[in-house]
């Protein structure tokens, strides 16, 4: 009986295991397009420039790429207040728009990776999860 249970559980986890695996990074962008499309092109626009003074841009953002935990917990919690992209000063608002993590990492992945921006590495699900509102203080 025991090595009944036994091998139920181990046959239970490797069949959670593939059907539950982290998307790969190229998986990730391409959800992350789509997201993109629902929620950000109406204030970043399709070509993430922004509008200047308004809506920051994503495109070549030293923000982004200088504040990624920042950028994350922005999309997770929303952000509102000053920020400095590029030498230009934005004072606005960024509602949370209430997605997943692995949505959120996602769409990090897309926007890393979109419009001449390169990130070597993945946004995982799991680091989406480990950051706090705190992040934006």
């Amino acid at each position: 009986m025991k090595l009944f249970i036994s091998v139920y559980f181990i046959s239970l986890g490797m069949f959670t295991s593939v059907f539950f695996q982290e998307k790969t990074k190229e998986e990730s962008i391409e959800s992350g397009a789509e997201l993109y499309q629902d929620f950000c092109v109406q204030c970043h626009l399709g070509n993430g420039a922004g509008v200047a003074g308004v809506f920051p841009p994503l495109k070549d953002s030293d923000y982004l790429f200088n504040n990624i935990e920042k950028s994350i917990a922005g999309i997770k919690y929303g952000l509102r207040g000053p920020i400095t992209v590029n030498e230009e000063n934005y004072d606005g608002v960024m509602l949370s728009q209430g997605l997943e993590d692995e949505e959120i990492a996602d769409l990090m992945n897309y926007i890393l990776n979109s419009w001449g921006n390169t990130y070597e590495a993945q946004i995982t699900t799991e680091e989406v999860k480990k950051i706090q509102k705190s992040v934006l203080n």
